[in-house]
């Protein structure tokens, strides 16, 4: 995921991500996983290095940056770190913010966003509800205008950073008689407001991340917290959703590359019957099989990041992303599972950064849209 304009950014953020990785991240994982959580301090870390407020305009304490140098950094934190609960809660703001950055008054954007990128407050997304899943034009939640604040009544559930945010952009009903997608709003709730209440959940992977069912029960929002327009909603999440499913897709590109790289030092260092693994030759081709994927899923993604950044998110790039996030995760899937097999049972073992990867996969292939979802949207936007 290299430009030339930018190799030079691209290369210090490559090394830099490399560093903390390895020197502030490596050793504390596994206890970061057992206790289901990772230390606020690392926001803080991640916001004097840069990296929150990368994307976004200086004025609310960003720094302006292209899609490829962004995913640059995406792609070698995932790649170093073999962890998507590190990168999903580290990174919800890039979930959280959008719809406030793009859609909110100049008000609510100050309001909210410079403390994020400071790394002080936590934001996340909160679209799905129990029993909903991805259709978000069904959703139930409900945002009644009383005076000069709306009640929300309603759930939310699988929410990253569900737990400990601080802001929450929440999808609200707001017409109660349009059931469908043009009574959808967007309301930005205060971590601490009145009513709301949190729940961690149990989960496969990403154990290091909190993962949230909210219950909202008459919890008043000022009405200034409203994004954009009431029954604009629906527009703000679908689009929200493209730079979802490419981020998802360089992390997924990073994760298989962590999966082949750890293979392979497994296989040159691995004796049995008297010679290295990666002598037998059914070996060597497992890892070209893996090599082989990773490498159509980095052009894949150098193509549709290219075009992004020449301003270009038409419906045939929609697709494009759609079939990426599905090709992306399956490479993740495949190169996980051949990762395993060849630790043997060292990748069934905790602590192996294949193992690990293993469990995450589904929820690369689910969060975001699920792969079933993805054929169907991509088909469509390329009018079938």
């Amino acid at each position: 995921m290299q430009s030339t304009a930018h190799a030079e950014d691209i290369s210090h953020l490559q090394e830099s991500a490399t560093r903390f990785v390895r020197q502030e991240v490596s050793a504390h994982l596994a206890d970061w996983e057992a206790a289901g959580t990772f230390p606020r301090s690392l926001y803080t870390r991640a916001a004097e290095l840069g990296w929150l407020g990368m994307g976004y305009p200086e004025h609310l304490g960003g720094t302006p940056a292209p899609s490829v140098v962004r995913n640059a950094l995406t792609h070698t934190l995932a790649r170093e770190s073999g962890s998507g609960g590190l990168m999903a809660s580290l990174f919800s703001h890039n979930i959280g913010l959008p719809p406030v950055l793009r859609w909110g008054s100049d008000a609510l954007q100050q309001e909210v966003i410079p403390s994020v990128l400071r790394g002080e407050k936590i934001a996340a997304l909160a679209i799905t509800e129990p029993g909903g899943g991805t259709d978000v034009a069904g959703l139930r939640t409900t945002a009644r205008l009383d005076g000069d604040h709306y009640v929300v009544d309603g759930e939310k559930t699988y929410i990253t950073s569900g737990v400990r945010a601080d802001w929450l952009t929440v999808a609200v009903r707001t017409d109660a008689a349009n059931k469908g997608r043009g009574g959808i709003s967007m309301l930005v709730i205060p971590g601490d407001s009145a009513g709301l209440s949190r729940s961690p959940l149990q989960k496969m992977g990403w154990h290091c991340s909190d993962t949230g069912h909210l219950r909202f029960e008459g919890v008043r929002v000022p009405a200034r917290f409203l994004v954009g327009q009431e029954g604009s909603g629906f527009k703000m999440i679908m689009s929200n959703f493209n730079g979802e499913r490419l981020a998802m897709s360089v992390m997924a590109l990073g994760f298989a590359e962590c999966c082949y790289a750890e293979a392979l030092d497994w296989a040159r260092t691995r004796k049995t019957f008297g010679s290295a693994l990666v002598d037998h030759q059914v070996v060597r081709h497992k890892l070209m099989d893996m090599k082989m994927r990773i490498e159509s899923t980095r052009a894949w993604v150098d193509a549709v990041t290219e075009r992004l950044d020449g301003g270009d998110e038409g419906a045939e790039w929609v697709s494009q992303v759609c079939l990426l996030k599905n090709h992306a995760t399956q490479t993740m899937q495949f190169c996980a599972d051949q990762g395993v097999q060849l630790l043997g049972a060292m990748g069934f073992m905790r602590g192996t950064a294949c193992e690990r990867i293993y469990r995450e996969v589904k929820v690369m292939m689910i969060g975001g849209g699920a792969e079933e979802i993805m054929k169907e949207l991509a088909s469509r936007q390329l009018g079938l």
